[in-house]
């Protein structure tokens, strides 16, 4: 960030958290603590229990320690299965993930806060589909490309984040996002033909709604103008605009009032030179009858 005066102090990053992995929010780490005591306390192991709750067993062992944000369908049956005291449902109530978004890199967080409370959201990718509009099993094949490789609690935390942060678009109905995304993306076949299919079936399902816009810039164009790579923008209820890069282990939110004007005017010409959504959608219906 090229000036922090500019950000609200609940919005800013503290010191040291640019490089490392976010820790559990203590809310989650008791909450987990609280589960895994009242599961021993009536005598069941965690294989015995994710039976019980028709969870796995490490989705029940990701919660108890912490890693994992508890689903409603969790907390509602491991209260039936350890007595209805009501101890899960009241303390699920007050979980959050804090500062420590767990499953999003320490150079995302911020970003990810903001996306929450944008009025509108414009987003450029020329790697992957924007994690915004991924699909489950698109994730997880990212996820299972990483190096050095993630463990299983790792991949499901990123998995999870990644899907949470979609939310945005039924909480948030009228806000404007955007989304300008190459047409050779969708022609890669990452995690195979039947994940490609499922993926462009989301996407297509997720920018259906009159707030969301896709647009595929297609492989014949001439004219490019974010040959510079991909750019995220924002505009937050402050009429503020920010903007955001991300490469190879780290990312930068800019506020410069002059490069975020640059990185807008590059954007608004690219979605000039990009296919306009009609026929977007109709290049990517033609893609997955081809899967």
């Amino acid at each position: 960030m090229t000036d922090g005066s500019v950000m609200d102090s609940d919005e800013s990053m503290p010191c040291g958290e640019t490089n490392r992995e976010p820790d559990p929010s203590d809310s989650l780490r008791t909450f987990g603590a609280v589960l895994q005591a009242l599961r021993e306390h009536a005598g069941y192991s965690r294989a015995q229990f994710a039976d019980l709750v028709s969870f796995s067993k490490h989705t029940v062992e990701s919660v108890e320690l912490g890693r994992r944000m508890p689903d409603v369908a969790l907390v509602e049956r491991s209260e039936e299965a350890l007595g209805n005291t009501g101890a899960l449902r009241r303390s699920a109530k007050h979980v959050t993930r804090g500062r420590g978004d767990v499953g999003l890199a320490a150079w995302f967080r911020q970003w990810a806060r903001l996306e929450r409370v944008a009025v509108s959201l414009c987003t450029y990718e020329c790697r992957l589909v924007p994690g915004l509009l991924q699909s489950e099993g698109y994730a997880r094949a990212v996820f299972d490309n990483a190096i050095p490789p993630l463990s299983d609690g790792q991949l499901e935390d990123q998995v999870r984040a990644r899907l949470e942060r979609q939310k945005l678009f039924r909480e948030r109905p009228n806000a404007a996002s955007s989304f300008i995304v190459e047409e050779y993306i969708f022609r890669r076949q990452l995690g195979g033909p039947e994940v490609m299919r499922e993926l462009i079936g989301h996407v297509l399902e997720l920018t259906a709604p009159r707030n969301v816009t896709l647009q595929v810039m297609p492989l014949g164009t001439e004219f490019h103008a974010c040959l510079d790579g991909p750019v995220q923008l924002l505009e937050t209820p402050r009429q503020q605009r920010l903007a955001y890069s991300e490469g190879q282990q780290n990312g930068r939110l800019i506020s410069d009032l002059k490069e975020v004007s640059l990185l807008c005017r590059r954007y608004d010409t690219l979605r000039s030179q990009a296919l306009n959504p009609k026929d977007s959608r109709g290049l990517l219906e033609r893609l997955r009858g081809e899967l």
